[in-house]
């Protein structure tokens, strides 16, 4: 599977082997099978614009997801999930506010964002519901794996 890797924001130090094992292993303990993947890291003023652009919401965001194929619709021969976009900043902000680890907080938004590749929706209470859970338990499986984000 190809994670492919962009960075574009200063806030916070992210290596692309760190984000290919977080997705690779996450997709794997999912048991989804996808050849490609892409997760951009962007700065407040870009996620504020894609929020703006596609949801009419010019606030910052912490993730915005955007589905291409679906791995259990598609035929494709060549599958790909779709592309997430993470503003660290958001994370760090929030991480220091609440005195979590911002990484952690950022590998989740990474998690948030490809739950929603995989058609999880949290706009209502019950698949809110759904989405922490799926989140924490994901959350949990990747750190007792040791593949969270970190410096």
């Amino acid at each position: 599977m190809n994670v492919l890797f962009a960075n574009r924001q200063r806030a916070l130090s992210i290596s692309q082997g760190g984000v290919e094992r977080l997705v690779q292993t996450f997709l794997r303990w999912k048991k989804v099978s996808c050849d490609e993947v892409s997760v951009h890291f962007v700065e407040k003023d870009e996620i504020c614009r894609l929020h703006d652009d596609f949801f009419d919401d010019p606030t910052p965001t912490d993730c915005i997801s955007f589905p291409i194929d679906h791995p259990k619709d598609s035929q494709e021969k060549y599958l790909v999930l779709g592309e997430v976009f993470v503003c660290p900043e958001v994370g760090i902000e929030y991480a220091n506010s609440e005195k979590k680890d911002p990484y952690s907080e950022v590998s989740l938004y990474v998690i948030h964002g490809l739950l929603h590749l995989l058609g999880f929706d949290d706009q209502k209470e019950e698949e809110r519901m759904i989405m922490r859970g799926e989140e924490n338990s994901a959350m949990e499986y990747l750190k007792e794996n040791k593949v969270l984000l970190h410096e």
